[in-house]
């Protein structure tokens, strides 16, 4: 499933920050808003909305811990964002999320338990994260440079990646039927836990793109770079939830069904805020030329 996608990624542009004062600025910028900013929201909407169930509260805080390196890079394309600069962050944050996933999420859901006893360790986290995101990202490094090497970027985009892409969209909707076949009479007979669950992840979705599009418009930055920054805060990586939370709680746990309600939410509301954010693209006195 991420497998695919990864492949895509330009791994040889982080060569770029080393040379881009603009593009560090970004990347810090982008750093705080999604490691600092976007994991503490997600752990108040998860506590605001869910105060009496630790099972999806838990699943929604891990939700809120995978940022974006997967749709990011089709919503910023249908909204016109930077391209370049989205590929360079979703290179960053594949690393960031290696080492910062397994520490963020044990140390929130442990803080949030609320004095309750907790059954999750850091190891059954670090390894899914391992298995689930270093093994894939590990293998897509090695092709890309390999195949590149061999047949020459042309050809790998137009032979590897062209036909290996839709490989991801099946594997997302097969662990999403799945998930969802699995615990079809859950989702039916608690319908309410599944709303209840939709609450946290829109209030998040609307606030972190429309707060992240106003702070960096006001802050001069260009369409395009707002945009990029605006649609990787408001994105996670629901399918390294999904597979983290199966692993560590199984997937008839309530944390299950909670992260499986985040792509669900996830793909209707950004097309949405796409098509919103193209609206603004004439309206709002954008800056003119390049960010980074």
């Amino acid at each position: 499933m991420m497998y695919p996608i990864l492949c895509k990624v330009r791994y040889e542009a982080l060569a770029v920050v080393v040379r881009s004062r603009a593009l560090w600025m970004q990347i810090g910028v982008s750093f705080v808003l999604n490691w600092v900013v976007a994991p503490l929201f997600m752990v108040g909407l998860a506590w605001a909305f869910l105060p009496d169930r630790r099972d999806l509260r838990e699943g929604v805080m891990f939700v809120g811990m995978g940022r974006c390196i997967a749709m990011v890079l089709v919503w910023t394309e249908l909204a016109g964002g930077d391209g370049e600069y989205c590929a360079v962050l979703v290179a960053v944050n594949s690393v960031l999320q290696i080492v910062l996933f397994a520490p963020l999420a044990v140390f929130y859901v442990q803080v949030g338990s609320g004095g309750e006893a907790r059954r999750v360790s850091y190891r059954g986290v670090a390894q899914s994260v391992g298995v689930f995101l270093g093994m894939p990202l590990g293998a897509a490094v090695v092709t890309r440079w390999g195949l590149r090497r061999l047949v020459g970027e042309r050809r790998y985009q137009s032979r590897f990646v062209r036909y290996s892409g839709p490989v991801s969209l099946v594997g997302l909707l097969y662990t999403i039927v799945v998930l969802f076949a699995s615990q079809g009479g859950r989702v039916v007979g608690q319908i309410r836990d599944v709303l209840r669950v939709c609450g946290p992840l829109l209030v998040y979705f609307l606030v972190m793109f429309t707060g992240t599009i106003w702070a960096c418009w006001k802050m001069g930055f260009g369409y395009q770079v707002s945009c990029t920054q605006g649609l990787t805060a408001a994105s996670n990586n629901f399918e390294l939830a999904i597979a983290v939370v199966v692993a560590v709680y199984g997937a008839g746990s309530g944390q299950a069904l909670a992260s499986t309600v985040g792509p669900l939410m996830e793909v209707p509301v950004l097309v949405g805020l796409v098509y919103g954010l193209r609206w603004t693209r004439a309206r709002w006195p954008w800056a003119d030329g390049a960010d980074v």
